[in-house]
């Protein structure tokens, strides 16, 4: 058995800003090759598929979120205090109590109610984009005539901050203040924010801490059927000790709000890229929008917005003849892990095709994605992230005649949340 610092491995530094796009791509491709194992900045990167799944479901590994306090000298004020209480840090029986006091409210059958309000929601921003459209295009859009369209900003910001403060109980109007507080506050998980901007994030947990606070006490005098009135139902009851506290309840609300809104930016983002690099693809899509959920899970494991998610061993651990002692940092990396479609990590070479028709093709269809991760920690809004995403691209393929790239897209960092700072898109109602 070997000590996994023994090994000699190939080095990947998920901190280089320049790796990015078509870049990343091959860097991975190259790294995967080597092996399933590689040296990080941190610690070590599993490739594969199976050894992803083994680190993120072992119960000998949590999230690593208070040793990036560490690391980054966060020991006190509102970070720190949301750092301590987010739902990801939190485990053992206090976790799985959380859990189960959100999770009804967000299950596939309870999110399905949304639909309608997503529907309408991207209406508007439809309506929006081409107001804003200039006025000789306006003209021609009823025809053949492609207007230019910048889809982050018309698009993939407001549309996941409405779908939340919808989901929440937060005023519609809200939704800007929320897409800015979940911006800065995703950013306590890519290592170059935390080095560089944590005084910004700081001030955004600690804005965000008053707006929750003040919007839970106005729903506990007005409550409504939005999930901040189920979770005030959970903690007012005469249990004892109460199912969830006031401090529970308002880092809940946090966790929920902060969560659901930039990663379902940065995620319907990059589909809508990959549909248009991919005409064939988005041609498909249009013909039968039916097929926007197959295309939902086809560009959450072929472009992961979570490329690398982290654990902590709290013990040591033996894999594959290899030791990590206890207090190793280990990344799954989604995005080659996501390549081996088959469970036993087979069929890495079709794996690097974009096909929203592939799991139709397939018997048993492919393993499911790593993006969201997996075991005790699974991401607390998979279900309506994959609803809203699946209902944007439905009204898109139904609406629009026409989608090109109008320009490069400008790709963010894959350290953290790996989205796309702009997205320049032609397209024609």
């Amino acid at each position: 058995m070997a000590l996994v610092s023994e090994l000699e491995l190939p080095a990947f530094d998920s901190n280089d800003a320049s790796m990015r796009g078509d870049r990343f791509h091959r860097a991975m491709d190259e790294l995967r090759a080597e092996g399933w194992l590689a040296q990080g900045p941190y610690g070590y990167i599993a490739l594969d598929r199976e050894s992803g799944e083994f680190f993120l479901r072992t119960r000998s590994a949590i999230f690593p979120g208070m040793k990036i306090a560490e690391i980054f000298g966060v020991s006190e004020g509102p970070l720190y205090e949301q750092m301590r209480r987010n739902i990801l840090h939190v485990n053992g029986p206090d976790h799985t109590r959380l859990r189960s006091l959100v999770n009804p409210a967000l299950s596939p059958r309870a999110v399905e109610r949304y639909r309608p309000a997503m529907r309408g929601f991207m209406e508007d921003l439809l309506d929006r984009a081409m107001t804003a459209a200039p006025t000789d295009a306006k003209a021609e859009s009823g025809g053949d005539g492609l207007v230019d369209c910048e889809f982050v900003e018309a698009f993939a910001k407001p549309y996941p901050s409405l779908v939340i403060a919808d989901v929440m109980g937060a005023p519609l109007e809200d939704a800007p203040k929320l897409h800015h507080w979940s911006n800065w506050i995703q950013r306590q998980f890519d290592a170059g924010s935390m080095a560089t901007e944590q005084q910004g994030i700081e001030l955004a947990v600690e804005e965000f801490y008053e707006y929750a606070e003040a919007l839970v006490s106005m729903r506990r005098q007005s409550p409504g059927d939005d999930l901040i009135s189920k979770l005030i139902a959970a903690e007012e009851t005469d249990s004892d000790p109460p199912r969830l506290s006031d401090v529970e309840c308002i880092n809940l609300v946090f966790n929920v709000l902060v969560g659901g809104v930039d990663t379902s930016q940065s995620q319907l983002a990059h589909t809508i890229r990959l549909l248009a690099e991919h005409p064939e693809q988005w041609a498909l899509l249009q013909d039968d929008p039916s097929l926007a959920e197959a295309a939902v899970e086809e560009s959450l494991r072929y472009e992961p917005i979570t490329p690398f998610t982290a654990r902590i061993l709290t013990e040591d651990v033996s894999y594959r003849d290899v030791t990590f002692p206890e207090g190793t940092i280990v990344m799954v990396c989604a995005f080659t892990g996501n390549r081996d479609l088959d469970t036993d990590g087979g069929a890495a070479a079709e794996g690097d095709r974009f096909d929203i028709t592939a799991d139709s093709r397939r018997d048993g269809g492919r393993a499911r994605a790593l993006t969201f991760g997996a075991g005790v920690h699974y991401c607390l809004g998979a279900n309506l992230a994959r609803l809203e995403m699946q209902e944007g691209l439905a009204f898109l393929a139904e609406r629009l005649t026409a989608l090109e790239l109008a320009g490069e897209p400008e790709y963010g960092t894959i350290s953290g949340i790996y989205g796309l700072e702009s997205l320049p898109i032609r397209l024609s109602v």
